[in-house]
This record gives C-alpha cells, structure tokens and sequence, in this order.
C-alpha cells in the first residue's frame, strides 16, 4: 500500500493559468485525507489546468474529488480544466465524473426567456391532457369491469370486498365522526356569532347546522378523509404489489388485474361511503346540538323539532346522493395511480402524492358540479 503522503496537491499560477498539480495516489484508500484541504481551497477566476505528469493511481473516488473541487470554483468565474502532461485514466475517468454531473455554466447565467415560459405551458398542457385521458380511459374500462361482475355476482371476489369494507369504512368511521362533530361546534359558533350581529336572534343557528352538515360539510368532510385514508393506502397497496411485480404474476396466470384489486375495492367504497358520510352528518349535527344547548339555551328538543321542520329530510337526500360519486372517485383514483408505478420506491411516492391530490381537486370539482346543478333544478 502506498502512503498517503505522497498523495498531494498543489496551487500555483503559470503563464496568467491557474495550474492544479497532482501528485501521488488518488484513490479511495488517500482522498479521505485529502479532503478537507481541497474544500477549503479557493481557486481563482482563471482558467484551470491540471499537472497530471506526477500523478501516480487514479480511480473513480480520486477524480470525483478533482472534479467536485474545480466545479466548485464555478461560482468564481473559472473555467474547464485542461490537463498538462500525460496519465493513462485521467482524461477518461475525468469526463466519466464530468458526464454524470451537473453541467458547469461558465458564461452567463441562463435568463428565463418568453419563449421557455410559452415552452413550459405547452409541456404542462400536453401533460395534463394526457394524464386527463389515461385517467379516463381507466375509469372506463373499470366502470364496465364492475358493471359486467355485478351482472354476474358470483364471479365477484367477495371476500376482498368485505375486507376493504373493513380496512376503509369501519376502521374509518371513528376518525371521520370525531372531526365532524368539530366541524359542526364550529359551525355553530360562528352561526351564532354571526346571527347575534346581523339579526339580534341565534336560534337560527339549528337551521344553519343542519343545511351546512346535511347538504355539505357532512358528506364533503368525508370524501375529503377518503382521499386522504383510503385513497393513498389503496395507492400504496397496489404500487407495492407493481413494485414486487405481483401484478405481472397475475397477469401470468391468466387474471385480470382490473376484476382482482380495482373492482372489490370499487363496490367496497359505493357500499361504505353512504354510511360513512351518514355517520360524519349525524356527528356534526350532534355538535351542532351541543353547543346549541349548552351555550345558546337551545333545548335539544327544540333542536330536533326545527330540524324535522325547518330543514326538512330532502336536504339530507340532497347531500347523500353524491356519497356515491365521491366513492368512485376515491377507489378508481387511488388503483389507477397504484396501477401506474413504476419499479422503483420513488414512483410509489410520487403516485401516492399523485392520488391524494387528484382525488381531492375532484371531488371538490364534483361537489361544485353538483351545487350548480342543484341550483338549476330549485333542489
């Protein structure tokens, strides 16, 4: 083994260059003692040359230690190294380093131009437009999948459905009922406040309870957990199963990956999220009751009686009929994204991420659509 002595370097200036000078071993067993000088080395804004001529061994950690110090001085104006004298793999394993880097910029620094802003729109619109078809198409072989099993019960996997019932709307009912019945304190705190101010009376305040968690927040509050519970576990579920390539297995063995993981997963959510968003509405309208009877001297069979009145069941019925839609969207979102991994762990994030957000904007979307549509109809 040879010492680390004789691995050095030195600085100096020749003919207005600066010259690096290179000396002994460079190799994963001397740069360590090498380091911490070459950090702290400044070079100055001069062209670089490198002295290869006393260079003895050089291997990949050696010449990522020479690079990394010259790129470095980038910021400082210089330029690319040039070499002076001959070595037998310091030219090769210098650029083999230099091509797996970040490029150097020596001239001036880039300026975002129109032309990169108008390039990066029509990127970004082609890759929206694309991601809108895949997720359509996908959402459409998976509607007519299901559509066809439920023609042919037998054939459904339903053991899987029960257990996704389980895993996402049973083991989901506690959280979602606990922050509803907030949402619904709250709502009743600021109803309150608000029609103190504006009217002089707060009993109003059951009929604002009542419209606010029977025709929204109820049902919206859990599609909204969903796609942040469910929607990013049934992602991680079936990426993981991409990932270990269990999917191909499947597809090996002669079975569809759409009828095995998407489809009980599907009728899991069509069947649990009616009553998940039953139970976030009573929660929040018991909220509501509470805070209505302890702070506003509200009764709560006065609470009961003008919500049967007042309110009416049809609000109700308005908020539970989209409960199905968000379900799709939560299942048929988060497979489609799980579907989509690639082989890496970083995929997985990515697609997790991916879903969440996708599966939020449109049910948030979605309920827009159906107000507006509530609204044309007088409901």
């Amino acid at each position: 083994m040879r010492d680390t002595e004789l691995s050095e370097f030195f600085l100096e200036e020749r003919d207005g260059a600066t010259v690096l000078t290179l000396t002994g071993d460079w190799t994963i067993r001397t740069v360590g003692a090498l380091d911490e000088p070459l950090r702290a080395l400044e070079l100055p804004p001069l062209p670089v040359i490198l002295d290869v001529q006393q260079l003895q061994l050089l291997d990949t950690a050696g010449a990522y230690l020479i690079d990394r110090t010259v790129r470095e001085s980038c910021a400082q104006g210089a330029i690319r190294y040039e070499f002076q004298g001959e070595h037998t793999q310091a030219r090769d394993l210098l650029a083999l380093v230099t091509s797996q880097s970040e490029p150097c910029d020596d001239d001036e620094p880039h300026r975002t131009t129109v032309v990169d802003v108008l390039a990066r729109m029509g990127h970004a619109a082609v890759d929206f437009w694309s991601e809108a078809y895949e997720t359509f198409s996908f959402i459409g072989q998976a509607t007519f999948t299901t559509g066809k099993l439920l023609l042919q019960p037998h054939k459904i996997r339903w053991t899987s459905v029960v257990a996704v019932m389980e895993e996402a709307g049973l083991d989901a009912l506690p959280i979602i009922s606990f922050l509803s019945f907030f949402v619904g304190v709250v709502i009743a705190f600021i109803g309150a406040t608000m029609l103190q101010q504006t009217l002089g009376s707060t009993v109003f305040t059951v009929e604002l309870v009542g419209w606010a968690m029977m025709r929204e927040f109820g049902v919206v509050l859990t599609g909204i957990l969903l796609a942040g519970r469910t929607n990013s576990s049934f992602t991680a579920q079936i990426g993981s199963m991409k990932m270990r390539q269990e999917v191909d297995a499947m597809k090996t063995l002669g079975l569809d990956p759409i009828e095995t993981l998407v489809v009980p997963r599907v009728i899991a959510m069509l069947i649990m999220t009616p009553f998940l968003a039953f139970g976030a509405t009573m929660a929040g309208l018991f909220g509501g009751l509470i805070i209505s009877w302890s702070m506003l001297d509200i009764s709560p069979i006065l609470f009961i009686s003008r919500i049967q009145e007042i309110v009416v069941i049809n609000n109700f019925w308005v908020g539970m009929a989209k409960t199905p839609v968000f379900g799709l969207i939560v299942a048929l979102i988060a497979c489609r994204q799980g579907l989509d991994v690639g082989g890496d762990v970083q995929s997985l994030g990515k697609a997790t991420t991916a879903s969440v957000v996708h599966a939020i904007f449109l049910i948030i979307v979605t309920d827009a659509i159906f107000a507006m549509i509530y609204m044309e109809l007088d409901i």
